[in-house]
């Protein structure tokens, strides 16, 4: 009988230490999205952000600088998405951002590509040049019809051809 309280202590301490666990990794993801401060936010406006949350990488060059604060819609049902960038990087007034999916359904980020002027953006200004995320669905419905299509116009070809119907 005493091995069964041990069992039920040890299991127990385990339970524990896996909610702590994941309690840290998920706020310790909100604490580095908040984070130090002295960063400073753009703005980006997108037609669609689908699977974007607040706490998502912001990258450039591939590296993280910032993350996703706030979304919103502005009066043109536009997504508005804040982006809290490291207080280093300084984003030249015609930057872009672009939604970029980490493989086929992984988590979405923001991508940003520096533009060539001399005057940076400011704490509060928007970035201008913005790409939609892509959905997936939409994506594999699209090369479908494609390929649906092709096979209709083959086959109407060689429907047409006699020596290519013979050969079927």
């Amino acid at each position: 009988m005493a091995t069964d309280g041990k069992e039920i202590i040890v299991g127990g301490v385990a339970m524990v230490g896996l909610v702590l666990l994941f309690a840290l990794s998920y706020g310790g993801r909100k604490l580095s999205a908040e984070g130090a401060g002295g960063d400073y936010s753009v703005l980006a406006a997108f037609n669609r952000i689908d699977g974007l949350f607040e706490g998502d990488d912001v990258r450039l060059g591939g590296i993280r600088i910032g993350a996703v604060g706030a979304l919103s819609l502005d009066e043109n049902y536009r997504a508005v998405v804040s982006l809290e960038i490291t207080k280093d990087v300084k984003l030249p007034t015609d930057s872009s951002a672009a939604i970029h999916t980490d493989g086929l359904f992984g988590n979405k980020y923001i991508v940003l590509e520096p533009g060539g002027e001399e005057t940076f953006l400011q704490p509060g200004e928007a970035i201008v040049f913005t790409q939609d995320a892509m959905i997936v669905g939409e994506l594999l419905e699209l090369i479908i019809s494609q390929g649906k299509a092709r096979k209709k116009e083959q086959q109407r070809k060689a429907g047409s051809n006699p020596l290519a119907a013979g050969k079927q």
